[in-house]
């Protein structure tokens, strides 16, 4: 379902782009050409249907280049542009235990343990909460 995504976009950009063509050449056909078009009035509404045909152009020709770009990503088999993972580039939870245990024996070795907090009043101080603050 996520390949079709950009084809449906492009599909679904394009149809307001048909819908104020189709619009335009109505209003030209019944008229029977531009000149008869600006007597009856209707100049002023093919305009408006033509700039608005070409600026619903400009996100259909953007997702048309993402999905052009999606597919040349794809046929190169870089799996959405990011280069696959090399054996050596893999995560070792394992290393990242043993480093966090050999920091926290270190810092419980060398006896820096924080002093106790006390409040204003001398008692001890409650620790840090989330939220509201409590008096």
């Amino acid at each position: 379902m996520q390949a079709l995504k950009p084809a449906l976009r492009v599909i679904r950009g394009i149809v307001p782009i048909i819908y104020c063509g189709y619009l335009v050449y109505y209003f030209l056909d019944v008229s029977g050409s531009v000149q008869e078009a600006a007597n009856d009035g209707l100049g002023p509404t093919i305009l408006g249907l033509g700039a608005v045909g070409l600026l619903f152009s400009v996100p259909f020709i953007l997702n048309i280049v993402r999905f052009l770009a999606g597919l040349h990503s794809r046929g190169r088999g870089g799996g959405g542009g990011s280069a696959p993972l090399k054996q050596d580039d893999a995560f070792d939870a394992d290393a990242v235990i043993a480093r966090y245990k050999a920091q926290q024996s270190t810092e419980a070795g060398s006896g820096a343990a924080a002093a106790p907090l006390t409040q204003k009043g001398g008692g001890p101080a409650k620790g840090p909460s989330f939220g509201r603050k409590t008096k």
